[in-house]
């Protein structure tokens, strides 16, 4: 039987993104495609106690939960964001998710009719676009500079559309790991304000802060963390937590603890998280219970410390990105131009002139080796001529030997034209 998919699913369907999922199953395939964290720095021992103390609380773990959340792990992540950030909100104020990326499906499903203008940073999440596109909403790009969203373009932009929404990604956007200045988050916030368009703030790599070459690790891991968020405060922070009514708030424990645990959560004005709780109730009633009685069991435990593990992370990411910059300045690699990212798991390569991601990619698969094509990650033109790699998941070896299989292909193709 043939069937009919609905028009909207073209683009997901067509999207390379599953076949790089069915080569990276290959034992000796490399990607540096996906949004993968590094595995073996998992807490699984403790993860397996913590598990092995759920259980042993009795089957309540197993039964229905409350659909916004384990309530213990919301007062967690309420008190965590009050004694580092600064940032108060009542738990009954977050709607924990299965990972930020529905968090996102759900405010966009709840606020978004077809063919609505919503503006986005350029490039943004692949899956923010993905999901955006499945609702057919316009989707409007917004250009960046080294400070973060341009505030002329941005507001031009809001008088020319009159957006609902604009997804913002102030700390570490991906893919190009940027941090917006301090000056340029308040005046963002303030055109937001003043045009009455919802931010819809994305920290999911918010906590990834990289190391440069000549950067010390602080010795206070909380200290550093609380000193960071003073100095870069998000916008919803600068929104008096939701207070304001200005900002939706994302985030997850995907790329922090272990991504199968699937947590996320949203917070924010209370109109918009009861609306997104009723959304939820539809999609899947709740989020595992059991996985959100896992996470607090581990974030409670005295044998786990949040804030070194945090520190533990960043350190190493660090390390890998001087790895993988370091092979970049590789002759295979001579004609590409990249910004140095603050934060994040991702580097945003510009392809030499002339040379489409589409079809490197296309030349790269045979070869053992994918990375993420840049028109996924961006709107427009631009997006053709860029990569995304991923440094944080592959292994030194694995990364060494994928750089080195890409600029093989990069230089097939220059040498042609």
């Amino acid at each position: 039987m043939q069937y009919s998919f609905a028009s909207r699913t073209a683009a997901m369907l067509a999207s390379p993104v599953r076949h790089i999922r069915e080569n990276a199953r290959r034992h000796s395939f490399i990607s540096l495609a996906e949004e993968l964290p590094a595995q073996e720095l998992f807490p699984v021992k403790l993860l397996e106690e913590a598990a092995h103390d759920v259980f042993g609380s009795g089957p309540d773990a197993l039964q229905y939960g409350e659909p916004e959340g384990y309530f213990p792990l919301r007062a967690w992540l309420a008190g965590e964001w009050e004694q580092r950030k600064g940032v108060r909100v009542p738990p009954g104020q977050i709607l924990l998710t299965t990972g930020s990326q529905q968090a996102i499906d759900l405010i966009i499903r709840l606020m978004v009719d077809e063919r609505d203008p919503v503006l986005v940073e350029n490039p943004t999440s692949p899956g923010c676009l993905q999901v955006l596109s499945m609702q057919g909403a316009q989707i409007v790009p917004v250009e960046s500079d080294g400070e973060g969203v341009i505030p002329d373009k941005l507001e031009a932009l809001m008088i020319r559309y009159r957006p609902k929404l604009f997804f913002a990604t102030p700390t570490f956007t991906n893919p190009t790991g940027s941090l917006w200045s301090a000056a340029r988050r308040q005046e963002i916030l303030d055109l937001c304000r003043h045009h009455e368009v919802l931010v819809v703030e994305d920290d999911s790599y918010g906590e990834l802060h990289l190391k440069q070459k000549n950067e010390s690790h602080d010795k206070s891991p909380h200290g550093q963390s609380r000193k960071f968020a003073e100095t870069y405060p998000s916008l919803f922070a600068l929104d008096h937590a939701g207070q304001g009514g200005q900002v939706l708030y994302i985030g997850s424990f995907n790329k922090t603890v272990a991504p199968a645990l699937r947590t996320g959560w949203a917070a924010g004005p209370a109109p918009l998280i009861e609306g997104m709780y009723a959304l939820k109730q539809l999609a899947d009633m709740q989020s595992s219970t059991m996985n959100q009685r896992l996470l607090f069991q581990l974030l409670t435990s005295s044998r786990f410390q949040w804030h070194e593990h945090l520190a533990m992370l960043n350190k190493e990411y660090s390390t890998r990105l001087q790895l993988i910059l370091e092979l970049l300045k590789r002759p295979f690699w001579k004609d590409v131009t990249y910004h140095i990212p603050s934060g994040g798991m991702y580097v945003w390569v510009q392809l030499p002139d002339g040379l489409d991601s589409a079809l490197l990619l296309k030349a790269a698969l045979p070869k053992g080796v994918a990375f993420m094509p840049g028109a996924l990650c961006a709107v427009g033109s631009e997006g053709a001529s860029h990569i995304r790699l991923n440094f944080s998941h592959p292994g030194r070896e694995q990364l060494l030997m994928g750089m080195n299989l890409i600029g093989e292909t990069i230089s097939e193709f220059t040498a042609r034209s």
